[in-house]
């Protein structure tokens, strides 16, 4: 039985190899009839050494598994895992939610024109703008260009509000910055915790909001006359 256990319990991990093998010299040592308080002290040290540097490197992959690694924002996975909790509250407690969706305008050109370096940088700086205009909300980088926010509507005097104190911290950004103009295109949808919708319709609605913003801007921006040489 003893050989099934240890059998069943032998890890590829090293840390947990280290803890069992730990826990193994221990048991032999109280087998002996020989305890050496000493030597159980060290052991028993090893294995609680061990064991929290087991949990630390599990913590680290489990954040790195649901974080952004360039922007610190929840990725894809960590969003919808939020906010499958977040919607669950909001139908509970009968709150509405907000779903903002954002788009770096012409990202691929600044990467083409500059590196992927200065795309990076630029990815980094909508983070921050994004950071100052939502409180403590739910933030994600969903991929590539795409960004998305979840906002209680309650904490939010009006949507006009957060995307004029947004335009504002890019005003900054781009007074810094004489190559390009970082721009943003959104997209928002609103949870109605009378009519609830999933999150992918959620998604899917701030995703063809977002579209059609970046499309008006777009032809609004071709509709202005180009200066004569």
């Amino acid at each position: 039985m003893e050989s099934l256990v240890t059998s069943a319990f032998t890890s590829e991990d090293r840390e947990l190899d280290k803890i069992l093998r730990a826990l193994s010299d221990l048991s032999k040592t109280f087998k002996s009839g020989a305890v050496d308080p000493v030597a159980v002290d060290a052991t028993l040290k090893r294995a609680a050494l061990w064991a929290v540097q087991k949990s630390l490197l599990d913590r680290e992959v489990r954040s790195l598994a649901i974080t952004d690694d360039l922007t610190g924002f929840f990725n894809r996975r960590g969003f919808l895992a939020s906010v499958t909790q977040q919607l669950k509250l909001a139908r509970r407690d009968k709150q509405s939610v907000l779903l903002f969706y954002f788009d770096v305008d012409d990202l691929k050109a600044i990467n083409d024109s500059f590196g992927h370096r200065e795309g990076d940088l630029a990815l980094i700086r909508t983070a921050d703008a994004l950071i100052e205009s939502f409180d403590s909300d739910v933030l994600a980088r969903l991929g590539g260009d795409e960004f998305a926010v979840l906002a209680w509507e309650a904490c939010i005097p009006h949507t006009q509000v957060i995307l004029s104190r947004m335009e504002k911290h890019l005003e900054k950004v781009n007074a810094e910055e004489f190559r390009y103009k970082l721009s943003l295109s959104v997209g928002v949808a609103r949870y109605d915790p009378q009519a609830p919708t999933s999150i992918g319709e959620l998604m899917a609605t701030a995703d063809q909001e977002m579209y059609k913003h970046k499309s008006l801007r777009l032809c609004a921006a071709s509709a202005i006359p180009k200066p004569s040489a």
